[in-house]
């Protein structure tokens, strides 16, 4: 192992800014062989949007256009969107013109407006925003200078409970002890559907779930104290759904759940040179299934959201040549649970990203039950990425703070075939560097090439199988590059340690 000097850090700084100038300003040579269409702020949907002159205006006429497969639908560069839009089977979603790539956020306004704010309590500087609102998972302020706390109570016997002493009931006066902390409250719709034994009433929670958020702002009011303050909310900004073959090229994605997600089974999803930032913290529901939250029952809280996510089966599904940073969850994912089905996951590659500040870089996971024993992950690349800040990001104000890794790939059984991590820079990790284990040693993957710096005292984390005992949580030390070596069988690895 090699000490890492000012020299080799300033170099690994220098090929990080390098590769996220190049995404940043990467061209739009994306090819669409049938009819182009164009959307601009200026435009209008009474247009017939087949040029520049004649642009669309609206994500709503996006999502209900009848598009055809090799179609392609291109956004003006320097506009921002706001809101969602739902893809068509065969279709590219791409950019057009001069400038910044065409920005896409979550919610329906910008909330540095005084008039959006209304003092909700003068003696514990707290404010109320005026309209209604899907779950925030934080308030983002100047562009990610600053970040809010979310406060996340549970719910139980008909009110919310502070979820860490469920006898005490939530006052939140009394937990919004820190500047900028925020507390979002829905119980409009109720479920008492049975799981897991408890049926009491939960809120049900989805894109459709609009409630209260409030803000401590000590300053003042918040549109007045800030020139810019966005809202990550719920939902997905570009809704793949299970449709085949769509691509999505040179677009900005921020402040939402997911940035693009499908499901099902997808097949065909391509995305490429996209800057994908300040994702998920939203609440998922409070069934309380998180395994991570030994108490998780009925009525308690999970918080989720990743950058680019396909829950199902896929194929054919190319990640490349994307910026994605500060996740609450990870970068992109891959991940099921059969339920018993046979799954198919094949053809998977995450190629040339930069990741950092999310709290899993990649997150993948084959979790078989209820019988299934073919469900396999097949063809699947992770290669020339650089990852690094895993766990330092905003996502770790969540409870489970031992979790993060550049590559998480949990315990299941993960079976797998052809499975290679090659020629990444694995930098900086808040707790594993890489979590790599499988039911089976020859579903872990081949590795070579790849460069790891790591601060000494750290973890360097998990390779191996499961199938009898856990491997070990191996720590980043004097030993790491014989660990690497020998253990996670990258032969001609770099490392070097941070002291």
């Amino acid at each position: 192992m090699t000490h890492a000097n000012t020299e080799i850090l300033t170099q690994f700084e220098d090929l990080c800014a390098k590769r996220k100038e190049e995404i940043l300003n990467a061209k739009d040579e994306i090819v669409i062989t049938g009819t182009t269409y164009y959307v601009s702020t200026s435009g209008n949907d009474g247009n017939d949007g087949k040029t520049p002159e004649t642009a669309w205006k609206t994500l709503e006429k996006v999502s209900n256009a009848e598009l055809k497969e090799g179609d392609g639908v291109r956004f003006c560069r320097g506009d921002l969107f706001r809101g969602y839009f739902i893809t068509k089977p065969g279709v590219t979603y791409a950019a057009y013109g001069e400038g910044e790539k065409p920005k896409f956020y979550g919610w329906i306004e910008n909330l540095a407006d005084p008039s959006v704010w209304e003092l909700y309590d003068e003696s514990h500087n707290i404010w109320k925003y005026r309209k209604s609102i899907t779950d925030c998972g934080s308030l983002v302020f100047e562009g990610g200078k600053q970040h809010s706390r979310k406060l996340i109570p549970s719910y139980k016997n008909g009110k919310f409970v502070c979820r860490d002493d469920e006898s005490r009931d939530f006052v939140m006066q009394d937990e919004m002890t820190k500047d900028l902390d925020i507390v979002c409250f829905y119980t409009e719709r109720l479920t008492t559907q049975e799981f897991d034994g408890e049926s009491f009433p939960i809120p049900f929670i989805d894109h459709e779930s609009y409630g209260e958020l409030y803000l401590r702002c000590d300053k003042g009011n918040p549109g007045e104290v800030f020139s810019d303050i966005e809202a990550i909310v719920a939902g997905t900004i570009v809704r793949i759904w299970s449709h085949a073959n769509v691509t999505v090229d040179n677009l900005c994605l921020k402040y939402c759940c997911f940035a693009v997600s499908g499901g099902g089974h997808v097949a065909g999803l391509h995305v490429s040179n996209c800057e994908i930032g300040w994702i998920g913290g939203n609440i998922q529901h409070y069934y309380g299934t998180d395994p991570n939250y030994p108490q998780g029952k009925r009525g308690t809280v999970t918080r989720f959201g990743n950058g680019i996510e396909i829950y199902g089966g896929c194929e054919d599904y190319i990640i490349k040549n994307c910026y994605i940073y500060q996740s609450y969850d990870a970068g992109v994912t891959h991940q099921i649970t059969t339920c018993g089905n046979t799954i198919k996951l094949e053809d998977i590659y995450y190629l040339d990203n930069v990741i950092e500040y999310c709290v899993y870089g990649i997150e993948y996971f084959l979790n078989k039950t209820e019988g299934d024993v073919t469900s396999k992950i097949k063809n699947c690349e992770m290669a020339g990425n650089i990852i690094r800040y895993s766990g330092y990001g905003w996502g770790q104000q969540r409870h489970n703070t031992n979790t993060p890794a550049h590559i998480k790939g949990w315990s299941y059984e993960n079976t797998a075939e052809n499975y290679s991590v090659h020629d990444n820079h694995f930098g900086p990790a808040a707790y594993r560097m890489l979590h790599l284990v499988a039911k089976e040693p020859e579903s872990c993957p081949k590795m070579w090439n790849n460069t790891y710096i790591q601060n000494m005292g750290k973890t360097l984390g998990q390779y191996g199988a499961n199938k009898e005992t856990e491997p070990e949580i191996l720590p980043f030390d004097e030993n790491a590059q014989e660990y690497i070596e020998n253990i996670f069988c990258d032969k001609d690895a770099k490392v070097y340690g941070i002291k």
